[in-house]
């Protein structure tokens, strides 16, 4: 490991894999870079103090102890098994703050490298801040994600369907381990290069289960509950993924890949946003599913470790598998208990919930909004004040929470921590887009990201962004921005 003036303390562990799973790939340099946004608290965080950060954070310059790669990767793509890799991402390597835990620093956007199959290696601008503001509102709600410490412009265009400003954005996660990361070893490594990468997946992220009679079945039992809990969360706060490819499901657990990501407005189960999924494969309600489906492909590149009888290590697997719907549905239903004050538990909490869902998706009533109101409790800012099931369902509802020996704000200070007043709405997420790319203006940019630190705040700061989208921004859609 190397220490140096800025704080970085690189480590490269990930190199200590096999060759085939990396390629070494400097970032390529620009002209005229320029720091547009950088995380300060993420940067504390990291103890790092960078005084070229447009240099640094361009790939212009790369810190000391580090040692740039692309990782290789393969994926189901909308169900399609393709080859892939960091086609436009260099991983610098690992840096470890005082705090001893381990972060990949990645620069997305740096150029072309050995996977880029045909790309120019680049990003825009519009995309890379998308991905800075969603993540950071993602880690403000609680919901394990990837974080951005800061976004340059590169001063050079990007060719897509027009010229369009190009841009550099600096990711932080625990690791870019993936699902299909795994299918690649699966499908290009041997087999001890595969034994190999779960070795060091446990090593890295789950060393409480190296001593485990079965370690390779229990790393499965964990990525499965990680991803149930994860996913669990997507849905508590309305958040539609858009791109659930098995590239895009992380070992650790964290929300990876801000492409054609949105916010639910008005409650639907079938809603989808990506403009390329033209089917609703990831729609919001097919989520958990499709969650559980990447798992499967998990399994299958984990399987000969299970046991050493082919019939047995899918037993096995299958067992294991079969867990998720319980660990999604708990995850969901507790959190569900949370949004409505509930503490306790009774048998018809659950239909209490589904009613309640039934009837915002039958008025089209905001997800957020109408916990918010319950939360500030206003149900006339529901909008569903003159609904006759929605009075009904509100007075059993009511009824519900009195029967809770707790205090009468005990309820409410519960659901003010699980329902937040703020998401990152999709028309102003397009508002701060539309002025740093047409006007370089990045001060509404760091506005919204400042309003969505603290979403659970309630504060009078908030209520301008709680605001819906007018009629003339709907419908919504989302583009990957590749």
């Amino acid at each position: 490991m190397t220490q140096n003036k800025a704080g970085w303390n690189f480590d490269n562990s990930y190199k200590q894999l096999p060759e085939v799973f990396y390629a070494e790939t400097e970032p390529t340099p620009v002209d005229d870079p320029e720091l547009v946004v950088f995380n300060e608290s993420l940067a504390e965080e990291l103890g790092l103090e960078i005084k070229e950060k447009a240099n640094v954070f361009s790939g212009n310059h790369v810190p000391e102890g580090a040692a740039p790669i692309a990782q290789a990767y393969a994926g189901h793509q909308f169900g399609h098994f393709t080859m892939l890799g960091d086609g436009r991402a260099v991983l610098l390597g690992e840096h470890i703050p005082s705090s001893g835990e381990r972060y990949d620093i990645q620069l997305k956007g740096s150029g072309l490298t050995p996977f880029s199959r045909g790309g120019d290696g680049r990003a825009t601008l519009g995309p890379m801040l998308r991905e800075y503001i969603i993540s950071e509102a993602m880690h403000g709600l609680g919901i394990p994600t990837n974080r951005s410490l800061a976004v340059v412009n590169t001063g050079e265009s990007v060719l897509r369907e027009t010229e369009l400003p190009g841009a550099i954005l600096t990711r932080v996660a625990h690791s870019h381990l993936r699902i299909g990361t795994f299918e690649y070893a699966a499908k290009w490594g041997t087999i001890e290069d595969r034994r190999d990468l779960a070795d060091y997946t446990i090593q890295r992220h789950y060393p409480e289960i190296e001593e485990d009679e079965n370690k390779y079945l229990s790393l499965f039992e964990k990525v499965i509950e990680q991803q149930a809990s994860l996913i669990a969360k997507w849905q508590l706060v309305g958040f539609i993924h858009g791109v659930m490819n098995t590239d895009n499901m992380t070992i650790s657990g964290e929300t990876i890949d801000y492409g054609p990501c949105a916010f639910m407005d008005e409650y639907d189960r079938k809603t989808v946003f990506s403009s390329i999924d033209t089917q609703g494969r990831y729609a919001y309600l097919n989520q958990p599913p499709i969650g559980q489906w990447n798992l499967a492909r998990f399994a299958e590149a984990l399987l000969p470790f299970f046991h050493e009888n082919q019939e047995q290590a899918v037993e096995l697997a299958q067992e294991a598998h079969a867990k998720f719907d319980k660990l999604y549905h708990s995850h969901w239903l507790e959190g569900m208990r949370s949004k409505l004050g509930l503490l306790n538990k009774e048998a018809q909490d659950e239909p209490l919930i589904e009613d309640l869902l039934e009837i915002m998706e039958k008025n089209n009533a905001d997800y957020t909004n109408t916990f918010r109101a319950l939360t500030m409790d206003q149900p006339e800012k529901t909008g569903m004040q003159h609904v006759t099931a929605f009075a009904n369902w509100y007075e059993q509802w009511k009824n519900r929470v009195a029967r809770q020996e707790e205090s009468e704000k005990a309820p409410y200070e519960r659901m003010k921590v699980s329902n937040p007043a703020v998401i990152p709405r999709n028309h102003r997420v397009e508002e701060a887009i539309d002025a740093a790319v047409d006007k370089g203006d990045y001060g509404v940019a760091k506005r919204l990201v400042h309003v969505l630190t603290d979403p659970y705040a309630y504060s009078y700061e908030q209520e301008e962004y709680a605001k819906l989208p007018e009629q003339r921004e709907r419908p919504y859609r989302t583009y990957c921005g590749t």
